[in-house]
């Protein structure tokens, strides 16, 4: 008898990234239209877009939730209605709300589903107590709560409860910052967000007068990226989450990459399906699953509040940088068996190249590119990305699998 698990719920920046989300193991995705969301520099889908994504996602028994977390004004609530229309005649799976008004305008002019985003920051019983009240069914808590709080939310209220389980943190409470506003003269909370707690800034320590009024010795300033957190990863605390019974396990990130949102739905959906299978973690799979993690760009990982509140070890004292170990070289558009593989270069490679395949489950392949070709059959020293080329078959490729190359090689 399979047992229970939650819901992986992954990031869809682009239709394209749904797509890798969805055939990389994700029971759900969340996505933005072109308003009325937090991320304004992810992909977001057109309607044409959205009608197809949720045909896909549907076809393959993942649900779609769609964000409309942004805090709207007067003029926003005007053109929300037709939005709305849309969303239930495409039959979307719920819509992710943090402002009161857009609730009693959903409320008002459709029958969608409400959850209740992280950016309401909804912390205590009480609190989804009133969100149920308004009409919300499910409540993204805020990543101040640890998984203990939140099981007893879940008990008291009997509301569907999501937790985040991986990707980037805020510093502040979600939906409380205003930091950009100050430094960038953006709204992080109408989706401008420049991450400006992400900077480097300068601790003033230059008091001169002591509590007597005294003169003191001048200090120099201190320079710290003290605003800014390491990245949240739950991986071994799954069995804390399946304990409580949390219905949903997010992953943040829709601004990120199709290599991303491929190998964090693969790693979270492996380790799920596995429990699912025998009832438990115990296997030597958790540090193949935690290497995987480390393959995709990332600051340093904490558990963040998940297990006991945040403290100063969870601060990221330094400079962002690029760390990835891996790049994509491209996405399968088609695989023929014992021939070759057709490949949407997303990054240059090269003869004799080692590339790996992710296959939508179980361990990735490995192969050296022994030619490499155009379509219409031409040999080449290099590809280019925005192009199709043919390489060797790689045995259990398939369509939309992603490739990579380590970058060391």
């Amino acid at each position: 008898m399979p047992h229970w698990t939650p819901e992986l719920l992954s990031p869809a920046g682009s239709l394209e990234k749904l797509k890798v989300s969805v055939l990389y193991g994700a029971n759900a995705v969340y996505l933005g239209g072109q308003k009325f969301g937090l991320r304004q520099a992810a992909d977001n889908f057109t309607y044409e877009e959205l009608s197809e994504g949720v045909e896909f996602a549907h076809s393959r028994n993942a649900k779609v939730y769609v964000v409309l977390n942004s805090f709207l004004h007067d003029n926003d609530l005007v053109e929300l209605p037709e939005f709305l229309y849309l969303l239930e005649e495409l039959k979307v799976d719920a819509v992710i709300v943090s402002d009161l008004g857009v609730i009693s305008t959903i409320k008002k002019h459709s029958n969608l589903v409400i959850h209740l985003s992280t950016q309401a920051s909804c912390l205590n019983i009480e609190s989804a107590k009133l969100w149920k009240n308004l009409g919300a069914t499910r409540i993204v808590l805020g990543r101040e709560v640890t998984i203990k709080e939140a099981s007893l939310i879940k008990k008291a209220t009997g509301l569907e409860i999501e937790m985040f389980v991986h990707g980037s943190m805020c510093m502040a409470f979600s939906g409380n910052c205003v930091i950009s506003n100050y430094t960038q003269g953006r709204d992080s909370n109408r989706g401008g967000c420049a991450h400006s707690c992400r900077f480097e800034y300068s601790i003033n320590f230059n008091d001169d007068k002591n509590d007597k009024g005294h003169d003191v010795e001048k200090r120099a300033a201190q320079k710290a990226y003290f605003m800014s957190s390491k990245d949240l990863e739950g991986i071994r605390l799954l069995p804390e989450f399946i304990e409580a019974e949390i219905d949903s396990l997010k992953v943040e990130g829709r601004n990120k990459s199709h290599h991303y949102a491929g190998t964090i739905s693969k790693v979270y959906s492996d380790a799920l399906r596995f429990y699912k299978e025998h009832g438990h973690f115990l296997s030597s799979d958790m540090l193949n699953w935690e290497e995987e993690l480390r393959k995709v760009s990332h600051r340093d990982y904490t558990t963040g509040s998940l297990d006991h509140y945040a403290e100063s070890d969870s601060i990221y004292n330094q400079r962002e940088h690029d760390d990835n170990e891996y790049v994509v070289s491209g996405i399968v558009l088609e695989a023929i068996p014992e021939e070759h593989l057709l490949v949407d270069v997303k990054s240059a490679f090269h003869p004799k190249d080692i590339l790996e395949v992710m296959r939508f489950s179980g361990a990735t392949k490995k192969c050296e590119v022994q030619f490499l070709k155009s379509l219409s059959g031409v040999s080449l020293e290099r590809s280019k990305p925005g192009t199709v080329v043919k390489i060797p078959y790689i045995e259990g490729a398939e369509k939309f699998n992603i490739i990579r190359r380590a970058i060391k090689q």
